[in-house]
């Protein structure tokens, strides 16, 4: 089968930083599903992990890849929800092989059911920052869903990203939190108000200085997506006492410190976390998907794709890399087909 991977680690502008290989089909067992890859979308773990990551012991390349959407082929003897022919979409596991492959195997408990108003490319975009988003939303700060007034605030640092634009559109549809998301650009801003922020400010200028501005001297939940080191400053002053504070990236130095004063609970999402470990709850995963895919069918969440790089191959991938790595990108980067 066709895949994409390489042999070690390097810059994206290396000649051999992604390579176009031929790979062994590989056989369904257990709880796993055989899916033939129609589409993958490009995340910051794909650059992060190409930059570090040896192939595994014995093998030759490493695959990268986790968001991907496509069609059951077969399935292991253990699968009970899911029969071939089914669309799917899901993230994947960080410990296995990845989608940048023409087929590709998956534990059926972290997979869900594609929505049926998206095509695969619009489906790739979706699952790895929907998971993220759900996840440090309802999981991990504890927010409840629906629209009871509670006047609970909540700032998302990087709200034009891929998590951001999922966040930013879970949290105005399905809670009463007044949602402020932050970009330093023109298109990006419009971007975060058009999926439903109440508000948009610049995260290029001091946080509480912004906030202030827009009146809200305090909020009581923020997210940083990215930058958490430039930023960390200004979150301590803009948090509420009692707040509760999200992050999901990898700051060289967290100081957590500061935070006491004001009795500030932290809180880390890692979406691989269920799958690493195989926590009992690791079918959650699968009943999240099912659950975004019929938001999704209902109207109330849109894809994040902003741009389609062409079929998938090494070359595009490459592309798609560079552009994560220049951090200019907004909503997803999608590849789909096999030339």
């Amino acid at each position: 089968m066709k895949a994409v991977g390489y042999q070690k680690p390097q810059p994206i502008a290396n000649a051999e930083s992604l390579l176009d290989i031929t790979l062994p089909e590989p056989v369904a067992t257990g709880h796993d599903l055989l899916v033939e890859v129609k589409a993958i979308s490009v995340n910051p773990v794909d650059t992060k992990v190409r930059n570090s990551g040896a192939p595994a012991e014995g093998q030759p390349y490493k695959v990268l890849g986790w968001d991907a959407s496509g069609i059951v082929r077969a399935v292991g003897p253990d699968v009970t929800l899911f029969q071939p022919g089914d669309r799917v979409w899901y993230a994947g596991s960080i410990a296995r092989p990845g989608t940048n492959a023409e087929l590709h195997l998956v534990d059926e408990r972290i997979v869900g059911h594609a929505p049926k108003t998206l095509d695969f490319a619009q489906a790739a975009a979706l699952p790895l920052t929907a998971i993220t988003a759900w996840e440090m939303l309802f999981d991990r700060l504890g927010v409840q869903p629906g629209k009871k007034p509670e006047g609970k605030t909540l700032l998302v640092i990087g709200a034009s990203g891929g998590v951001g634009s999922i966040l930013v559109q879970l949290a105005s549809r399905l809670t009463s939190l007044t949602v402020i998301g932050t970009a330093s650009r023109p298109e990006t801003q419009a971007w975060v108000k058009e999926l439903g922020a109440h508000h948009v400010i610049d995260h290029s200028k001091p946080l509480a200085e912004e906030l202030q501005a827009i009146g809200y001297p305090t909020v009581d939940y923020i997210v940083s997506l990215t930058q958490t080191d430039a930023h960390l400053a200004q979150i301590i002053e803009a948090i509420a006492p009692q707040g509760k504070f999200g992050l999901i990236d990898d700051p060289k130095a967290l100081d957590v410190m500061p935070f006491k004063r004001k009795s500030v609970s932290i809180h880390w999402e890692l979406m691989f976390t269920r799958s690493l470990f195989g926590t009992a709850d690791m079918v959650g995963q699968h009943r999240l998907l099912n659950e975004v895919a019929a938001l999704v069918d209902a109207g109330l969440v849109r894809t994040t794709l902003a741009e389609r790089f062409g079929t998938i191959n090494a070359e595009n991938l490459k592309k798609a890399h560079a552009l994560i790595e220049s951090g200019k990108a907004r909503g997803k980067v999608v590849l789909e087909g096999w030339a």
